[in-house]
């Protein structure tokens, strides 16, 4: 005698589940549409999308950021290499340098954790909610594939009965207890797909805020910072334009830029 797998009665639903949407397809058996799931399906399908993808540019934000500022500590470090305490610019690679530093660690200690807690943290939370969701639409979908098989079933029994006459009654029996196991779900989903729509003013909207000022907030904060190192260029730094017009000019010039 065969031993059956322990999951061959899954494995067996699936199996009839495959073959119903088949003929679904080929129009041997009706599928059940239901437009008002359908139309609350597509929001809840455009919602989570988009979720998805803010959460995930707001993360490359934060990374985008911790990046610039680790370029500017690079580039302020090279910066300072070029100058010593007596050239007339030392002074000013030395306090850039000193400021971009401040800036990057300022931006690792404050904007992060606060960034992180109120826009990447509650982004996250709700993206959680959606794989239970998403599971609960797919027990729909195997619910409906097996309520319309049964009808097809019955169908198919009225318009040619069976010499056991048990079997309509039966199988009428099975497509009402499909159909409520169905109607049941569904009824669920149609109530709380709106409810989670809804559930994206209390996560994203504080969010979207949040962003807003802490961008206000490095902003702000890089201006004031880097404003305060006017004092140490020469007051002849003004005119910075003109001498690199200058300078850009005598590079022309030489032979080894392509002047031959």
């Amino acid at each position: 005698m065969t031993t059956l797998p322990p999951n061959s009665s899954g494995f067996k639903k699936n199996l009839n589940r495959a073959g119903t949407t088949l003929m679904q397809r080929t129009g041997i058996v009706d599928k059940t549409v239901d437009r008002e799931f359908d139309e609350e399906y597509e929001r809840y399908k455009t919602l989570e999308q988009k979720t998805e993808k803010l959460t995930k540019e707001a993360k490359g934000y934060l990374d985008s950021l911790r990046a610039m500022t680790n370029a500017q500590t690079r580039i302020a470090t090279t910066i300072h290499h070029f100058y010593d305490d007596s050239a007339p610019m030392g002074q000013c690679g030395i306090k850039y340098k000193e400021t971009v530093e401040k800036l990057d660690e300022e931006a690792k200690r404050d904007m992060d954790a606060t960034y992180r807690t109120t826009i990447i943290e509650p982004l996250s939370r709700f993206c959680a909610y959606f794989p239970d969701i998403n599971e609960a639409i797919k027990r729909r979908q195997k619910k409906l594939l097996d309520y319309d098989a049964m009808r097809s079933k019955v169908r198919k029994l009225v318009d040619k009965p069976s010499e056991d006459a048990q079997r309509l009654p039966r199988a009428e029996q099975e497509a009402n207890m499909a159909r409520e196991v169905y109607e049941n779900i569904n009824g669920i989903l149609i109530t709380d797909l709106p409810k989670v729509i809804e559930l994206r003013v209390p996560y994203i909207d504080p969010s979207f805020e949040a962003l807003v000022k802490s961008q206000l907030q490095f902003c702000q904060t890089s201006y004031e910072h880097l404003e305060g190192l006017r004092q140490y260029f020469p007051a002849e730094s003004e005119k910075m334009d003109g001498r690199v017009d200058d300078v850009l000019q005598q590079m022309r010039e030489l032979s080894i830029c392509g002047n031959f």
